[in-house]
């Protein structure tokens, strides 16, 4: 008995290194810029990336990113592929059924973009083509506030951009800061806001597993402190001139 119980305390003891750092897996899109993109080099970047890698580090964990079309994001998650989303997703009611959120790492709203030359106002949203990336809070709008129009749901938001360059559409209804990057872009210069934010409380959180609950604690104390030590605010400015928190 006494060799079984020092046997078990020297495992114990070897055992206990392995859980100084963990290793968390993160899925992001790599097709949503400025928040996550593929660069030239093959490599995923982003808002969302640095923050991921920011909370790791204050967390002192490991931090692996991988990229997950959108359409399977949450599958992937509740399948175990990986441990968290930091992919700019909102928080919905119909999501919070599925996972858990930590508290919001930064804050959108919901605007239309069109021509220049354009008259289109939102008003004028049903009976006009309208697209959104399938799956985001945008598509919902649409559909559940103007049912009479022409919507066309894309698998990413850069599709939808096309799709309007192309003339197949009158209009996009997409995340505010991500259309303030497309529209400073040489493809979206000809393009412009389309009267006042149509929705402007959407909040936007890491997602984890629905019984993960001390991961998602463990983010939001980790998105607090970089908020106050100034981390959080490093990043933002590297891609806004304003606080999107």
């Amino acid at each position: 008995m006494f060799r079984q119980l020092s046997a078990m305390l020297i495992s114990v003891l070897f055992a206990a290194p392995v859980f100084a750092q963990d290793t968390i897996r993160i899925a992001t899109e790599g097709a949503y810029p400025p928040f996550n993109f593929i660069d030239a080099s093959g490599e995923v970047q982003g808002f969302d990336v640095e923050i991921a890698k920011a909370l790791c580090e204050e967390m002192d964990a490991n931090c692996e990113l991988v990229t997950q079309n959108w359409d399977g994001i949450i599958p992937g998650l509740i399948a175990g592929r990986y441990d968290a989303i930091i992919a700019s997703m909102s928080i919905t009611p119909e999501r919070q059924e599925a996972v858990s959120f930590s508290e919001p790492y930064y804050s959108n709203k919901l605007q239309f973009i069109a021509p220049e030359d354009s008259d289109f106002g939102p008003g004028d949203a049903a009976g006009s083509a309208v697209g959104a990336q399938r799956a985001t809070i945008a598509a919902q709008w649409l559909e559940e506030n103007v049912p009479d129009a022409d919507i066309r749901l894309y698998d990413t938001q850069e599709n939808a951009y096309l799709d309007l360059e192309s003339g197949r559409l009158d209009a996009v209804l997409a995340d505010v800061y991500v259309s303030y990057e497309w529209l400073d872009s040489d493809e979206g210069a000809a393009y412009e806001f389309k009267g006042d934010p149509v929705y402007d409380d959407d909040k936007i959180a890491v997602a984890v597993r629905k019984d993960d609950q001390v991961l998602a604690e463990r983010f939001s104390e980790a998105i607090k402190a970089i908020r106050a030590d100034g981390t959080y605010q490093a990043i933002n400015a590297n891609y806004f001139p304003f606080d999107i928190y």
